[in-house]
């Protein structure tokens, strides 16, 4: 019976995971499609893309782990303490999950975008590069000499950034 039980958790995580593919693959063409009728940029769709990725992967999670049998209690608890942490970083100034809230204004309401060569107004440390990223916790730039700099997001946000040349197409 334990090993009939084991088979069919395998095939439904199977089912899961082959849904899971097909799922960014729709979702990739069907986003990419709408936002270029909305005339969004392709890095904007880029991080969108990644965004619903990240959700899927969520939910994916949450099925495997419900196929497994975690009570769906336990699930509840798991969330309420990931929208717990999400609250803190509202608060939190350095942690991580502060960079990714910053990640999602910096997307929404900041004129940085890919491609654009700013200069970090920092009293004690200034720099600047072309922003070659913009991630989930930290902004990538690549300076005149070829280093590669990594802001975290929330920096961005706190310190003067100017904006000192835009590729074409942005």
């Amino acid at each position: 019976m334990e090993f009939e039980l084991q088979h069919i958790r395998i095939l439904e995580t199977g089912i899961i995971l082959v849904l899971y593919v097909v799922s960014l693959l729709v979702s990739r063409k069907l986003i990419n499609n709408t936002l270029k009728k909305a005339h969004l940029e392709r890095t904007r769709r880029k991080i969108i893309i990644k965004a619903i990725n990240l959700f899927l992967a969520i939910g994916v999670l949450v099925l495997t782990a419900s196929v497994w049998g975690l009570e769906q209690r336990r699930v509840a608890v798991f969330a309420g303490t990931i929208f717990t942490a999400l609250g803190i970083a509202f608060f939190a100034q350095w942690s991580l999950l502060s960079n990714i809230t910053a990640s999602i204004i910096l997307f929404f309401n900041h004129p940085l975008k890919l491609g654009d060569t700013i200069r970090v107004l920092d009293k004690d440390y200034p720099f600047e590069g072309e922003v070659t990223e913009l991630a989930y916790f930290f902004v990538h730039l690549r300076t005149e000499n070829g280093e590669i700099i990594t802001v975290p997001n929330s920096m961005v946000l706190q310190k003067a950034v100017a904006v000192i040349g835009r590729k074409q197409g942005h």
